[in-house]
């Protein structure tokens, strides 16, 4: 049995060696749930390197150090959930479909990946001071808005949704709601005697960010005038501002 345990570990060490992308994966998902857990300080690249049977001189190898692991973790976080949403061709439902599927799909993605919620609330706690070094969370996150942007024009042109709505505030409306709900769980229930986890509250919760958004860009009586500030930047002016200096939106 002993023999059979070892030949076993041996495999998998030599599939590793063999197999540097599926290595790098298996550290970023272990990095991500220790990150979550401790935070960037409590974090420990030896308890990562134990749990993903590598080595800490591996791990520096492939990310430069905690803090280069640390950043590879965010742009997954984000990469990740970009990629489902593209996943979802909101181009091809209707405007009000569209968009309450995306409402509806970030209210289940947060509540389904903890982790990520509370990487970014790490991320917020350190001022944000390390998203300047990653690589690709900014022009990642661009075509969120783009897509906001484009349901909202589908809208406006087809005469359900009203003008004059920022695709970047809409998106903090959605995301804030859906965020709060994960991220603060466990004060607001304690101090509301509000279980929010309870399927019935969920469901509700669910239909009522949905119904919000919807109301919203149909254009209530109390709506609350949503245009972009001036000079604030947009995916238009952003790619306009892009081409007359030579380079692509960040």
């Amino acid at each position: 049995m002993a023999g059979r345990i070892k030949s076993g570990a041996a495999e998998r060490k030599t599939a590793r060696k063999n197999d540097p992308e599926r290595t790098k994966e298996d550290i970023l998902e272990v990095a991500t749930e220790e990150f979550a857990t401790h935070g960037l300080s409590g974090a420990r690249v030896d308890a990562i390197a134990e749990r993903t049977r590598t080595s800490k001189r591996m791990i520096y190898y492939y990310f430069g150090g905690k803090e280069g692991l640390y950043h590879a973790v965010l742009e997954k976080a984000y990469a990740d959930i970009r990629s489902a949403e593209a996943e979802l061709h909101l181009e091809d439902l209707p405007p009000e479909e569209a968009m309450r599927r995306l409402v509806e799909f970030t209210f289940d993605y947060d509540e389904a990946h903890p982790d990520f919620i509370r990487l970014v609330s790490i991320e917020n706690i350190h001022r944000a001071e390390h998203l300047p070094h990653t690589t690709s969370i900014r022009s990642t996150n661009l075509g969120i808005i783009q897509t906001i942007a484009a349901i909202l024009e589908r809208g406006r042109k087809a005469d359900v949704f009203r003008a004059g709505i920022d695709p970047v505030d809409l998106h903090m409306l959605i995301s804030a709601f859906c965020f709060f709900r994960v991220s603060n769980r466990h004060t607001f229930g304690t101090i509301f005697r509000r279980d929010l986890s309870e399927p019935g509250l969920r469901d509700k919760h669910r239909r009522m960010i949905g119904d919000a958004v919807i109301r919203l860009l149909q254009g209530g009586a109390e709506a609350v005038e949503l245009s972009p500030p001036a000079g604030a930047a947009t995916p238009a002016r952003a790619r306009r501002s892009a081409g007359s200096s030579g380079r692509r939106p960040a």
